[in-house]
């Protein structure tokens, strides 16, 4: 059985949901990512396909001053990105470029692309929080 733990003193995880919430836990507490949902605002959807608790969404809203990331869609949703688990552990891990993932179509697009595109500084600073859970996370 492959899942999601993060071996942190203060958030103990065994699948993925959990993941998620250490994640909205880092994602609340990063200066950079309020900074920015001050200047923009977008609704990020993800679907992972085919997990171990099935299909899993979560999301990442920024606007009005508040960057917020959990499960669920965002609302409003911009844009939504559907990969699978493998997928989405090849790219966690760094095994799989998200770019590459993309052209191959590994990792399908919806909604807005000019919106997602105007918002990479936010992209940019989500990727800081995802390298300060990387390390207390084991993708099984």
């Amino acid at each position: 059985t492959r899942y999601w733990r993060d071996w942190s003193s203060d958030v103990c995880s065994s699948d993925l949901l959990d993941w998620i919430d250490a994640l909205s836990t880092e994602v609340a507490n990063s200066q950079a990512m309020r900074a920015l949902a001050a200047e923009h605002s977008i609704g990020v959807t993800q679907t992972v396909l085919d997990g171990p608790e099935g299909t899993v969404t979560y999301h990442l809203q920024v606007g009005n001053g508040v960057a917020s990331f959990g499960a669920g869609p965002a609302d409003p949703e911009d844009v939504r990105f559907e990969q699978d688990w493998d997928t989405a552990v090849a790219v966690a891990t760094d095994a799989l470029n998200a770019q590459q993932a993309f052209i191959t179509g590994r990792i399908r697009l919806f909604g807005d692309q000019q919106k997602l595109g105007a918002s990479t500084a936010v992209f940019a600073a989500l990727d800081a929080v995802f390298g300060a859970v990387r390390p207390r996370t084991d993708y099984r």
